[in-house]
């Protein structure tokens, strides 16, 4: 397996010289200051690659191999008046990555969000401190802060009485972090930050949209760009909607295995696979992780090997667990990777995600989900199960 780490560019609390002292090889990002749709230039993709390689004559070798991700515009999902423009960028940009030499493209198609949690900072038992993400909390920003139209068909009568007790015990600067935290955009989004009028914009151009009409926006994008990738033997690996489900009435499409089969399905081309997250697909308890790593070998190109704890009381609400002591069977999702390399002989870049804030990073400044000693801590675990399993 390729060891990755997830670096957000110069301006990333953690350094590419502190990622090398991990022992990861491999450095997962993107060009997180060009603008949504725009063209990614092939000069600087080579700049970015340079940055990442500028020590590796005299230091151990850093590779940019994996991009996470070229963000897709929203009116490429809303299949709207001129968005083709916005799938050529992408191809363009695909093209310049590929002469870089960078083949591996984790993307996502979720409308006008990306990950979402309502807390950053949920501190654990030992004193860590890791994101989660409240079901209830959400609805009472959806309903009572947000007053989305008609968000209260989306709750049953408890829900809603859960929510409402929740936003009246909420004071007002709980409130405006709740908002940040939702709205405002985090480190490697997709979309960008939001003012309250801007979001609810946003989420009115989804009023007429269903699950039906998103799928067949994602094929038909999927259409223009996967001959370019097979062109370029490039592997673009779509993650996961996160949460994998529903939210503000928008459809989300890639939240199981029944939902990755109607992809394939659909466009059965090599070049499209999937980025395995397990605390995504982890979220549900009808996803079963260890069978899905074994039921989509030849498509998974990528995997974050993170987990979730989730609430027994209200299975839609989880924090992020310690890397192997989640909810999913870690050991057995690796194993099934491990071979999956042997019989298709290639590898699969995996990396840390989400890791906890612990220890002398408490009290740095981080970007959530993504500090330096959690993630080391998780990769150490998951290095020392594959050393395990391969010997």
């Amino acid at each position: 397996m390729r060891e990755s780490w997830r670096w957000f560019g110069p301006n990333d609390p953690v350094t590419l010289d502190e990622i090398r002292q991990t022992g990861a090889t491999d450095i997962v990002s993107a060009l997180h200051h060009i603008p949504i749709g725009d063209v990614w230039p092939i000069e600087e993709i080579r700049a970015h690659k340079a940055l990442v390689e500028a020590n590796n004559d005299h230091m151990t070798q850093l590779k940019w191999t994996v991009v996470e991700s070229i963000p897709v515009h929203d009116d490429i999902k809303l299949a709207a008046p001129g968005h083709q423009k916005y799938i050529d960028n992408w191809v363009t940009t695909l093209n310049n990555l590929a002469a870089e030499g960078i083949k591996t493209i984790c993307y996502n198609f979720m409308p006008v969000i990306d990950w979402t949690r309502t807390d950053l900072r949920y501190q654990l038992p030992n004193g860590a401190y890791a994101l989660r993400f409240d079901q209830d909390k959400f609805a009472a920003f959806d309903l009572f802060i947000l007053q989305r139209e008609n968000a209260a068909n989306d709750y049953s009568k408890e829900e809603y009485d859960r929510a409402a007790n929740i936003f009246a015990a909420m004071p007002a600067e709980e409130q405006e972090e709740l908002t940040r935290t939702i709205i405002a955009g985090l480190p490697g989004k997709m979309t960008d930050a939001y003012t309250l009028d801007d979001f609810r914009k946003a989420l009115a151009r989804y009023d007429h949209m269903d699950h039906d009409d998103l799928r067949r926006n994602l094929v038909a994008f999927l259409g223009h760009v996967l001959p370019y990738a097979e062109k370029n033997s490039m592997a673009l690996a779509i993650h996961p909607d996160d949460p994998p489900w529903d939210m503000f009435g928008l459809p989300r499409i890639i939240c199981t295995a029944k939902d990755l089969d109607a992809l394939f399905a659909a466009s059965p081309s090599p070049a499209n696979g999937m980025t395995l997250c397990v605390g995504t697909y982890g979220s549900r308890p009808d996803n079963d992780l260890p069978q899905m790593a074994l039921d989509y070998a030849s498509r998974i190109y990528f995997a974050h090997l993170r987990g979730v704890s989730r609430d027994p009381q209200e299975q839609r609400s989880f924090f992020e667990a310690s890397h192997l002591d989640s909810d999913t069977d870690m050991i057995s999702i690796i194993r099934h990777l491990l071979r999956n390399e042997n019989d298709l002989n290639r590898e699969i870049f995996i990396r840390p995600d989400h890791g906890h804030q612990m220890m002398g990073d408490i009290g740095r400044n981080i970007n959530p989900g993504y500090s330096a000693i959690g993630r080391m801590k998780g990769l150490a675990e998951i290095r020392g199960v594959i050393r395990a399993l391969s010997a």
